[in-house]
């Protein structure tokens, strides 16, 4: 698998990313090291978790299988700090609270160290200063070799990354941030990937296939193995069911009919070479969907086909995204 750099830093991963939402709550241990495996013998080097997936068990689970199955030194693990489960404040980006939670995944992930850790959210009450310092800490330590931020406003990458570029060789640059980015999902190319591009911050993709309805398994209505008829997923997916997604989907289908391929092929190959992207991150749920996905290493979109989805899903952005002296 082709291998890229994260960002404006020295850190190369694989230009598909392995996610880990799922691992110990829908996903198993068997099926997800059938799943980490396939990964590794496809060239694959990032995998992406999170301390609150599966409340921690998505991490312990990988941890258990690291070295067990794959080497340590051939991946590059990520992981996110900041989402707490409290109604009262759903984000915590003090320092303490980035500390503590890293240490906690170290001790689940078996390792260390991490890659990549990444701010989870942007947290409104907690000086962002003191949010990033806690990332210089970990890179200085030793626990933590990069370090990027999660669902970030444009404002809010662009004062984080601005901040740290302030004082080169004391504080971390940022390396990447991952955002929700799809056809069906296009709202980071208003103001946070054009920061991203400016600054050097590369850009991860998180539900690179509309939350799994850019498959096309939804055109016919809702199978019942899939998260659109899971009880704690429905919700998730329900947004990407309207008739705007309906209309883009079958755009899509149609590419994959010209082009002998399959829906999830051309709308992860068309979000996978978008400017500012590093590596969509693809969540399966065995195996075999997961090869499907990594099948698209081979894969190439016509300019005449990115084209044609890009106008079919193109986003509404007037004033002040565009030339205002056009408008």
């Amino acid at each position: 698998m082709e291998q890229r750099h994260l960002g404006r830093t020295g850190l190369r991963v694989s230009r598909i990313g392995l996610g880990t939402l799922t691992w110990g709550r829908d996903t198993d241990e068997h099926d997800a090291a059938d799943q980490l495996k396939a990964f590794w013998d496809a060239g694959g080097t990032l995998v992406d978790t999170a301390d609150v997936y599966a409340d921690g068990e998505a991490e312990y689970l990988l941890g258990r299988l690291l070295d067990k199955l794959v080497p340590r030194r051939d991946l590059v693990i990520s992981t996110k700090a900041g989402s707490v489960a409290d109604p009262c404040r759903r984000f915590d980006g003090s320092r303490g609270h980035l500390l503590a939670a890293l240490d906690a995944s170290l001790r689940r992930l078996g390792t260390d160290y991490v890659d990549l850790w990444q701010i989870h959210a942007f947290d409104p009450v907690t000086p962002l200063e003191e949010t990033l310092q806690a990332l210089d800490l970990a890179v200085s330590s030793g626990r933590v070799r990069y370090a990027g931020v999660s669902d970030f406003s444009g404002w809010q990458l662009a004062k984080a990354a601005t901040w740290q570029l302030a004082a080169p060789g004391v504080r971390t640059r940022l390396a990447c941030t991952q955002m929700e980015y799809s056809l069906l999902q296009r709202g980071v190319e208003r103001e946070v990937l054009p920061a991203a591009l400016d600054l050097g911050v590369g850009l991860l993709p998180s539900s690179p296939l509309g939350r799994g309805v850019l498959t096309g398994k939804y055109r016919t209505g809702t199978p019942s193995d899939s998260r659109g008829a899971s009880e704690h997923l429905a919700p998730f997916v329900e947004p990407y069911l309207d008739g705007a997604a309906r209309r883009i989907v079958d755009a899509v289908a149609t590419a994959a009919d010209g082009l002998s391929t399959t829906p999830l092929q051309v709308a992860l190959a068309w979000v996978r070479d978008r400017p500012g992207v590093v590596a969509p991150v693809v969540g399966a749920r065995n195996a075999r969907q997961l090869t499907e996905a990594l099948s698209v290493e081979a894969l190439s979109l016509p300019d005449e086909i990115c084209q044609a989805l890009d106008d079919v899903s193109a986003p509404v952005h007037r004033y002040p995204d565009q030339d205002w002296s056009t408008l």
